[in-house]
């Protein structure tokens, strides 16, 4: 059972703290990943396998490489994440399908088994990650911060642990959409025809899948009832204001979708950033809050350069350089108490709704998947 509240908490502390002031690509590996350092890395669930951090920077550096997938680089920050990872190490980053989904990182896992080119990490939305570690795809490693990551937002094991989150919201640009949206509920108005869409099929990408669930809980749906959301998409389908895309940046630029349902971190990081005026608006009915999560391929053909990336990502640096793109890291309560935070990138996160907010247990989003795979063909068909 994993029912997280993680996120809830995090709205506390980021309101205390204003208050008080996608496969294949990539090139081939060096010929150190079938060494005997390399194997041994393969195996090192923690530092203390490399005597300290020395010992793992000496070993990824002889890696030379580290194969990331699906991170575009206006996504969270990536794309500063990936230079500064790249200059304090010299590790060249090889990014693979950058538009890709959770479950193309899954199949490129599975499809390039034993090629150098594998992806070596892997970030995804919790579903996935928990159908990586039952496909047993997945390298346990505990970062030297496992402490401060919450004992419910990770696995027990260290296959998979919570990096950055957020709650699900509606952008719009109002330059295209005059009537501004209040909550989901406003969007099936007939005054949005042809201008409501989703970022890809819920089948497949966990932000999609986030929205239907956003959209159960505000249809009188719950974490045990996704049909809801179903239901919700096919009447916005048949009033004509759904736009089966993958609506980004680019769909609200050409306004094939003035109107997106997506991370209100990603609304602000990616588009908010390129479209003048756009604004971000968490809806009052259907409160969805998720993180996204990383991971170490079992079969990285650079497990030391995966081990290093994932330290980076955990340290003070990579927290904050997530937080500058308006995601909330998962260890940013620590950081506020430690004052190590980035206090301005902190407080310009996007408000997060009052109360606590519930997060679906592993058997809760089991059922939800299967229903939404069973079902989502029919909200177009």
């Amino acid at each position: 059972m994993r029912t997280r509240k993680t996120l809830a908490a995090f709205a506390v502390a980021v309101t205390s703290a204003a208050l008080a002031a996608g496969c294949g690509g990539g090139s081939g590996g060096s010929s150190s990943s079938s060494s005997s350092g390399s194997a041994k890395a393969a195996t090192a669930t923690s530092l203390a396998a490399f005597g300290g951090m020395n010992g793992l920077v000496k070993a990824a550096k002889a890696e030379g490489e580290l194969n990331v997938i699906a991170l575009p680089a206006n996504w969270a920050n990536y794309g500063n994440i990936m230079k500064a990872f790249t200059a304090k190490y010299g590790i060249k980053i090889n990014d693979a399908n950058p538009d890709g989904s959770s479950q193309d990182e899954i199949n490129a896992v599975q499809q390039l088994k034993g090629q150098s080119r594998a992806p070596d990490v892997l970030d995804m939305g919790t579903a996935f990650a928990i159908q990586a570690q039952q496909k047993g795809l997945l390298a346990p490693y505990k970062v030297a911060t496992w402490s401060s990551i919450p004992a419910d937002a990770k696995a027990s094991d260290g296959t998979w642990y919570d990096d950055y989150g957020g709650f699900i919201a509606i952008g719009y640009n109002p330059a295209r959409v005059k009537v501004a949206p209040t909550s989901l509920k406003s969007l099936l108005n007939p005054i949005y025809k042809k201008q409501v869409g989703i970022n890809g099929n819920p089948t497949q990408a966990s932000a999609a899948f986030s929205a239907v669930y956003a959209a159960a809980l505000a249809n009188g749906g719950s974490l045990d009832n996704i049909q809801p959301g179903i239901d919700y998409f096919k009447k916005l389908n048949q009033v004509g204001n759904f736009v089966p895309v993958t609506a980004g940046v680019t769909t609200v630029q050409s306004n094939q979708t003035p109107i997106v349902i997506w991370w209100d971190y990603l609304l602000a990081s990616e588009i908010s950033t390129a479209v003048p005026g756009f604004k971000i608006v968490i809806p009052p009915d259907g409160h969805y809050a998720a993180f996204y999560d990383q991971a170490i391929n079992k079969e990285a053909p650079h497990p030391a350069a995966a081990r290093l990336w994932e330290e980076f990502l955990y340290s003070t640096t990579g927290q904050n350089l997530w937080l500058a793109g308006k995601a909330r890291p998962v260890e940013l309560p620590t950081m506020i108490k430690d004052g190590t935070v980035n206090a301005a990138a902190n407080a310009a996160l996007p408000p997060a709704p009052s109360g606590t907010v519930h997060f679906p247990s592993q058997a809760q989003q089991d059922a939800a998947q299967k229903v939404v795979a069973q079902q989502w063909s029919s909200v177009t068909g």
